[in-house]
């Protein structure tokens, strides 16, 4: 029986269809999308949280998604151990819904930033970079105004003593310069995992980087490794 991947649609999202489009048709995996009102979230095997502006970005991003009915559905998913992965807006709206700790900033230099970056592997214990090698760079997609990720030094020390932080901005060599991190992140952060390893939060696009003709291919390892992990396909 194949395992399947849902895509969940929010108001204003706009990366949802690109989330299905990698799924679906590069990685060939079953995927259906699910409406932000939907509480069913049964004979889903990978629950993806996408980018975009829901709700507009009111009051700030995700605060508003974060109430959604299907959330509490997330909660409950979340909580069965079931794995979740949130980009980009994605990633806000989990941290808003306190499953991932932290909160989000506006860029360091107050500009929306869209282009490709590099970000670094910082930790393969979760069934999301579970196939890739630490130091491992990677070339994908970033498009945010509010992507400066902030946490206190207490937290920081959390997420490095549990190793939580999954990927770090970098440049082309995996260094991390003042260059690259380019949205000011707190030690260079661009995705974490919950501490349980089941829930990630990026700030990259690596849907946006399935194929030739957008510059990047490097979300394809990205994601095998997530599927062999999770015995998707």
């Amino acid at each position: 029986m194949s395992k399947k991947i849902g895509v969940i649609v929010f108001p204003g999202s706009n990366c949802d269809h690109d989330a299905y489009h990698a799924m679906k048709h590069v990685m060939n995996a079953e995927t259906k999308f699910l409406w932000h009102k939907d509480t069913d979230l049964s004979g889903i095997d990978l629950l993806i949280v996408p980018g975009g502006f829901s709700y507009g970005d009111y009051l700030r991003s995700g605060a508003i998604a974060r109430f959604s009915p299907i959330m509490n559905a997330v909660q409950k998913y979340v909580k069965q151990g079931s794995p979740v992965l949130g980009i980009c807006n994605g990633f806000q709206i989990l941290l808003e819904a306190n499953l991932l700790p932290g909160a989000m900033l506006h860029n360091e230099k107050l500009r929306f930033v869209c282009k490709n970056v590099h970000i670094r592997v910082e930790s393969t214990r979760s069934p999301f970079t579970a196939g890739l090698k630490t130091g491992q760079v990677l070339n994908v997609p970033v498009s945010h105004g509010e992507g400066n990720y902030f946490i206190d030094d207490e937290g920081l020390k959390k997420l490095e003593d549990h190793d939580q932080i999954a990927f770090r901005y970098c440049n082309e060599q995996g260094e991390i310069t003042e260059e690259s991190n380019f949205n000011g992140s707190v030690s260079a952060i661009a995705g974490i995992t919950n501490e349980a390893g089941n829930v990630l939060g990026m700030m990259p696009h690596p849907e946006r980087a399935m194929e030739d003709i957008l510059g990047s291919t490097d979300g394809i390892p990205f994601f095998q490794s997530m599927f062999n992990e999770l015995e998707i396909a």
